[in-house]
């Protein structure tokens, strides 16, 4: 198809530019709710395209946001990004937090709402200092300590201009309501769930969402058909008891620390569930001040997950009972913060199988894998289930990358061959179905 040509052309002609730009990102990360200056980058690039440009309290809803770091914390990071080139008419809209970004672009001929999902924040990673890492020889790794693209969110916002200004550039050939949703918090599943409780995707047809590397690990390779997104919740309980001198008057106290623990061993008793796969994992336990004081103060930090959302749900409500009745056996009160959650779900086969049609057609790939299970939680679902639940469908592709190191590494870095290839698959993938081409 003619378009299809032309839109591969450009995509290879921008190559450097999107090395250029993700290496810039790369330089700046900022962990979620603090994307400050990407966000402001973002939505600077999609108005100067010419979409519709929401953010803040348009985009995120602020009570559904997960995890949201201290107000001294957000305000210095947002500082720190004006001093690093924020757009401070962006910044004013986006305080507090709400970094999400929807770029909408409405077509003069009926169609379609296509809809695409880019992330956009670091991890808390301190990158490697080794001098054969190529960011460092390169001379574009992380500015900030703490802080690093480890995943390739930085390589995903990047594609995610490419594929904006790929469909701009051809608004006259196409039809329906392009819809680009750049989210924040995709770490730690803590960002999704306020954008779509928000609705910016409730009036979708078709959404895609992808990512670099994870399982398919080689340049030019892409699964098309991801299944197994496991529902999860995250959630922080804080035990308050009373402390008291564990010598002189032990029965003055009431010990956190040891309703912290008692939660912990029946936190893993919970029964597994018989509709499908289930977890449950206390990851952290910190609790008390002194060997001769009796602990008042115990924070267990803990994830449930099941390969459906009910399933999740199940495992919440257990954990939360078991939570509070430890706390009631130890006379100790307890608060349970959830402070990230991903819904559970599969692609829609029919566009998932469209997707790598698409694909085949292209001749982008060498190696097309239809079916990969995912066996992990990601905030995509959260999308895929409100489209779905809405009667439009969703597809999640996994990207080939050759990697230096896993997801989350300090010494991470993909292949940036993977760029152009992402942008290609995306732009044309969603270019056919503003057309009115049918799963």
């Amino acid at each position: 198809m003619k378009l299809d040509q032309g839109i591969m052309q450009s995509a290879d002609a921008m190559k450097d530019a999107m090395i250029a730009r993700r290496r810039d990102l790369h330089r700046h990360p900022e962990p979620g709710w603090t994307e400050f200056r990407t966000a402001s980058l973002v939505a600077a690039t999609l108005g100067s395209l010419g979409f519709d440009v929401a953010t803040g309290e348009d985009a995120v809803a602020r009570d559904s946001m997960m995890g949201l770091p201290s107000p001294e914390a957000l305000h210095a990071a947002e500082e720190r990004a004006a001093a690093e080139g924020a757009e401070p008419r962006w910044l004013e809209r986006m305080k507090g937090g709400l970094t999400g970004v929807v770029g909408t672009l409405r077509f003069t001929k009926p169609g379609p709402v296509v809809a695409l999902r880019f992330d956009m924040d670091s991890n808390d990673v301190d990158e490697t200092d080794a001098p054969d890492h190529l960011p460092n020889r390169e001379d574009f790794a992380s500015l900030h300590a703490g802080a690093m693209h480890a995943c390739g969110h930085d390589g995903h916002t990047t594609v995610g201009l490419a594929v904006a200004k790929l469909l701009a550039e051809r608004k006259n050939d196409l039809a329906g309501t392009l819809k680009l949703v750049f989210q924040p918090a995709e770490e730690g599943v803590r960002g999704a769930k306020a954008m779509t409780d928000r609705g910016v995707v409730d009036d979708v047809d078709y959404m895609l969402g992808a990512h670099f590397g994870f399982k398919m690990k080689e340049t030019g390779s892409i699964a098309c058909n991801v299944t197994g997104f496991l529902a999860t919740g995250k959630y922080d309980a804080r035990f308050t008891g009373q402390a008291s001198h564990a010598g002189a008057a032990p029965e003055a106290g009431r010990n956190a620390l040891l309703a912290a623990a008692c939660a912990a061993l029946n936190l893993h008793a919970i029964p597994r569930h018989s509709g499908g796969a289930s977890r449950i994992n206390v990851g952290v336990l910190e609790a008390g001040t002194g060997r001769n004081v009796t602990a008042d103060k115990a924070l267990l930090k803990l994830e449930t997950r099941g390969a459906t959302s009910a399933i999740n749900e199940f495992m919440e409500t257990e954990a939360k009972r078991v939570i509070e009745a430890a706390a009631a056996m130890y006379g100790v009160e307890v608060s349970i913060e959830k402070v990230g959650g991903a819904a559970g779900g599969n692609n829609t086969p029919e566009l998932a199988a469209f997707v790598a049609k698409r694909a085949e057609d292209l001749g982008v790939f060498s190696k097309i894998v239809s079916d990969c299970d995912f066996g992990a939680s990601e905030d995509f679902a959260y999308f895929m289930e409100r489209v779905q639940s809405h009667g439009g469908q969703a597809a999640y592709l996994m990207i080939g990358a050759n990697l230096a190191a896993g997801h989350h590494d300090s010494h991470f870095n993909f292949d940036e061959n993977a760029l152009p290839n992402a942008a290609k698959i995306l732009a044309c993938t969603a270019a056919s179905l503003l057309l009115g081409d049918k799963p």
